[in-house]
C-alpha cells in the first residue's frame, strides 16, 4: 500500500499574534513542522511527505533541513492547498493518502498506526474524540439552546483516503467550503470510518494551546553517577564497555568484572531512584558468577524503561594506566550504543592514567566512572 502524506502548513497564525508563524514555532528545539515530520518519518509505509508552505514563509521552511519531502507553495485556503498538494502526487503511483494540519504537531504514533490499518478496507477514515463539556448554541454572548453530546464529535487530523477518491472529490468541490476532507464524503452520504482520536493531539490556534504543547513536550531530566574499580589479576579476561581487550591481566569480580559497564549500570540506577548494582545484582548470589555485565546493563535499562526513564547521554571516565584503549573505543561505543539504545553520537569515552601513581599507575587496578542523564516520560 503506497502511502504519501500532504502536511498542511500555508495558514497565515493571525490568531496567534506573533511575528513567527506557528508552523515555525520552536519547542524543545524544533519547529512545529519538525515535530510532526519527525513523528510521520517513523512509518515506512508513508513513502513521502508533501509539504504545502505559505510562500510569505519561504525563509523560515529554508532553514529547515528535511530528508524524503516535497515543497509546494499552497493556496488561499485550506481546500485550495490540499488540492494543490493531491494534484502534486497524481503521477506518483500514491493509493492512500493522508492529510494533516501542521497546527498538530503531536499525533500520537498509536493514533497514525490504527487509521493506516484500517485505510486498508476503508475509503475514508478520521479520528475523532467525544464532546466532554455541556454543549450549547448562543447568540450576541447568550445561550438560546443546549444540545445533546451523546453523538456529538469532534474531529481531528490526520485524516485518511483512497487517494483516487478524495482527489476526485476536491475537483468536484472547487468552490465549496469544507471544514475537512471527510465532510467531502459525508455530504455525499458516502461512509467515514472513525477511530478513537487523542486529546493530546492538540491543536494550535492561539499562545495559550502552544503553551499546552510546550508542557506537553518538556521532559523532565535526571541525573546519576556511577563509580567501579576491580584488581587485575593474571589468568582473567579483561572486558572493558563490552569489549574484550587484550591483555596479560583480566578483572578481578564475581561477574566478568567489565567495570565500565559498572559504573553506567549504577549511574542509571541512580539516575531513577532505584538503588544501586549490589542490590540487583548481589555478588553472593551464585547465579551471577561469572556472567557478562552486559546481562546486567541490559536488565536495568529495561526496568527502567518500564518506569518511564530513556537515556539522554553518558561520560564516562575510564581510569587505567595499561593497556592503551584508543583502538578499541569504537568497538566501546558501539557495544554501549546498542545496550542503552541511543546514538554512538551521545556517549563520551575519555581515557586517563593516574601518571603511575597508586594502585592504577602500578597497573594492579582498573577504574571507570560514569555520568548519565535521563528524561523521564509521565
Amino acid at each position: 500500500m503506497s502511502v504519501f502524506l500532504i502536511l498542511l502548513a500555508a495558514g497565515d497564525s493571525k490568531r496567534l499574534k506573533s511575528s513567527i508563524p506557528k508552523q515555525y514555532q520552536k519547542i524543545e528545539g524544533k519547529t512545529l513542522l519538525e515535530h510532526n515530520i519527525c513523528i510521520f518519518n517513523s512509518f515506512k509505509k508513508i513513502k513521502k511527505i508533501i509539504i504545502v508552505y505559505n510562500k510569505k514563509h519561504q525563509k523560515y521552511l529554508n532553514n529547515l533541513d528535511f530528508k524524503n519531502t516535497i515543497k509546494i507553495i499552497g493556496g488561499k485556503t485550506r481546500q485550495k492547498s490540499t488540492l494543490i498538494g493531491l494534484k502534486k502526487i497524481r503521477r506518483m503511483n500514491c493509493k492512500k493518502v493522508l492529510i494533516h494540519d501542521s497546527a498538530r504537531p503531536n499525533p500520537p504514533k498509536k493514533m497514525i498506526a490504527k487509521i493506516l490499518f484500517n485505510l486498508k478496507n476503508n475509503h475514508a477514515v478520521i479520528p475523532t474524540i467525544k464532546v466532554a463539556d455541556a454543549t450549547k448554541r448562543i447568540k450576541n454572548k447568550f445561550i438560546f439552546k443546549s444540545i445533546k453530546r451523546n453523538s456529538l464529535r469532534f474531529a481531528q487530523t490526520p485524516q485518511g483516503f483512497t487517494y483516487k477518491k478524495i482527489l476526485d472529490k476536491h475537483l468536484k468541490n472547487v468552490r465549496y467550503t469544507s471544514d475537512d476532507d471527510a465532510s467531502l464524503f459525508t455530504n455525499n452520504k458516502e461512509k467515514v470510518f472513525t477511530i478513537n482520536g487523542s486529546k493530546q493531539n492538540i491543536k494550535i490556534t492561539d499562545q495559550e494551546d502552544l503553551n499546552i504543547f510546550k508542557s506537553l513536550k518538556k521532559k523532565k531530566n535526571y541525573f546519576g553517577i556511577g563509580f567501579d574499580v576491580h584488581r587485575l589479576v593474571p589468568k582473567r579476561k579483561l572486558y572493558i564497555g563490552g569489549v574484550r581487550v587484550k591483555s596479560n591481566l583480566g578483572t578481578l569480580g564475581h561477574s566478568d568484572g567489565d567495570p565500565v559497564l559498572h559504573s553506567i549500570t549504577d549511574a542509571l540506577l541512580g539516575a531513577c531512584g532505584m538503588g544501586d548494582i549490589g542490590e540487583k545484582f548481589s555478588n553472593k548470589n551464585k547465579k551471577f558468577k561469572n556472567v557478562r555485565s552486559t546481562f546486567f546493563l541490559k536488565k536495568v535499562v529495561q526496568q527502567t524503561e518500564m518506569k518511564g526513564f530513556f537515556i539522554n547521554n553518558i561520560d564516562i571516565n575510564i581510569i587505567i594506566q595499561k593497556p592503551k584503549l584508543q583502538k578499541y573505543k569504537k568497538k566501546m561505543l558501539d557495544s554501549i550504543s546498542k545496550l542503552c539504545k541511543i546514538t554512538q553520537k551521545k556517549i563520551n569515552i575519555k581515557g586517563k592514567t593516574t601518571e603511575k601513581l597508586g594502585v592504577i599507575g602500578k597497573e594492579k587496578a582498573i577504574a571507570s566512572e560514569a555520568i548519565i542523564s535521563v528524561y523521564k516520560n509521565d
